[in-house]
């Protein structure tokens, strides 16, 4: 793989997860409860807010469900900060 996309899906996960955390604390929800709600385990939750796993598309959609958030949404927001010409591709 090569180092320029491994380091800039990184920096996406870390994004995207920190974003999840943000949205799931501000509901008040716990990880055991909003894990247990869109039907993953508390561990894939608790990996995908470390920024450890790189979801599937089906995985965000329901993790934006149980945020009770539009999939755009989540996805616009996990870009937000994004640096400029942000890229996965050269």
């Amino acid at each position: 793989m090569d180092e320029k996309y491994a380091e800039n899906k990184l920096i996406l996960q870390t994004q995207l997860a920190s974003y999840i955390q943000r949205k799931r604390i501000k509901l008040n929800k716990s990880i055991s409860l909003i894990s247990a709600e869109v039907g993953m385990t508390k561990s894939m939750w608790s990996d995908m807010e470390k920024g450890i796993k790189d979801p599937q598309f089906s995985t965000l959609w329901r993790i934006s469900e149980g945020l009770n958030e539009p999939i755009t949404e989540l996805i616009q927001h996990a870009c937000k900060d994004l640096p400029e010409n942000f890229s996965l591709i050269e």
